[in-house]
């Protein structure tokens, strides 16, 4: 059997408060790049690693989330990627396929085939965009904004973290749909992205806003009718003062309050009652029954321009560490991807 060195990325022990490169080691160990006899798995060349902010939470010891599963220190983590079958044991993916799902931190993979959700078809843009624009960042935009946030042209659509993965493409559906989008970032060269290349109205830096509810009148004087929420705590406290009647509030993620051990209480909830607004948390998991669908409004976009997305690449897997805990200082600009393999 042809054994070949393989590079891992382990987490070390759980992780309190912010994540540091130390809490992950680098290890390098050997895998069979042949199938076990009667395997049904599916053996992969890891190409692409997607850094997602949700990684934080499975990095503590807890109970994970419902449908997510906790890291083990020792093991390696795991994550979203694009990836080359070498063999395959599935009669759903033969060698050469290209794929996107949930593979381990690692240079090659034997996994089940049920982690791969999806083959690549189209090929003719970056495989990199598979772990955002065309991978899970791009179906949580989609279908948080238009599933969840249920737009209508004309409305006023509030974005955090817009800058990143997932926010950059909600502004820009935002104003695919017609409607008026600001959004907040955390440094002057976002705020300048979010204005001059990704389209939005508007967009402000928070960290120079010592008063959020101020800025948000300022930004949305006749109120906020979607707002789509990536980060919680203060910003959150500040936008239930903003919402319209009717508005909803889609809640994707709360990066603010990952590395804390006592979350920030939100005081001015009693404005749900009062605009009678809907406030929803999703899974993007229960929406990839729309990915063709997806596929078909934002593949064409791409191609013909009209659609812009930042990524942030890094290369090699020893650089994964400092680009996972970069996210949480908003070192990034854009989609943080770490190539492994071009091919």
């Amino acid at each position: 059997m042809a054994e070949v060195k393989n590079k891992q990325v382990v987490l070390k022990d759980y992780v309190t408060g912010f994540p540091k490169e130390s809490d992950m080691d680098i290890v390098e160990g050997t895998i069979s790049l042949k199938l076990p006899e009667g395997s049904n798995e599916v053996l992969l060349k890891n190409l692409y690693l997607s850094c997602d902010p949700y990684m934080r939470i499975l990095m503590s010891k807890m109970e994970g989330p419902e449908g997510f599963r906790t890291y083990a220190p020792g093991s390696p983590l795991t994550g979203y990627g694009v990836a080359k079958v070498l063999e395959s044991g599935h009669p759903d993916y033969k060698k050469g396929d290209l794929v996107w799902g949930f593979i381990k931190w690692e240079e090659y993979s034997l996994v089940p085939a049920s982690l791969i959700l999806f083959k690549i078809k189209h090929t003719d843009v970056p495989l990199s965009y598979y772990t955002g624009i065309l991978g899970m960042p791009g179906m949580t935009a989609y279908a948080g904004f238009f599933e969840v946030g249920l737009p209508k042209k004309g409305e006023k659509v509030f974005v955090s973290a817009a800058s990143g993965a997932v926010g950059q493409l909600v502004g820009q559906f935002a104003k695919f749909t017609g409607c008026y989008v600001i959004g907040s970032a955390g440094s002057k060269d976002k705020v300048d992205l979010l204005k001059n290349k990704l389209g939005f109205d508007d967009a402000f830096n928070y960290k120079e806003e010592p008063d959020l509810n101020g800025a948000l009148k300022r930004y949305f004087p006749e109120g906020i009718d979607i707002y789509f929420e990536n980060v919680g705590g203060k910003t959150l406290d500040a936008v239930l003062l903003n919402m319209r009647v009717h508005g909803r509030i889609v809640v994707c993620g709360m990066v603010s309050q990952y590395n804390l051990a006592q979350h920030e209480g939100v005081t001015n909830l009693a404005n749900l009652i009062f605009k009678r607004i809907r406030m929803q948390g999703f899974n993007v998991a229960d929406y990839y029954q729309l990915y063709p669908k997806f596929l078909e409004y934002v593949v064409p976009k791409i191609k013909e321009g009209k659609i812009v997305y930042v990524e942030d690449i890094v290369e090699g897997l020893e650089n994964a560490p400092p680009a996972l805990v970069g996210l949480f200082s908003g070192r990034n600009v854009g989609k943080q991807v770490i190539v492994l393999a071009r091919e």
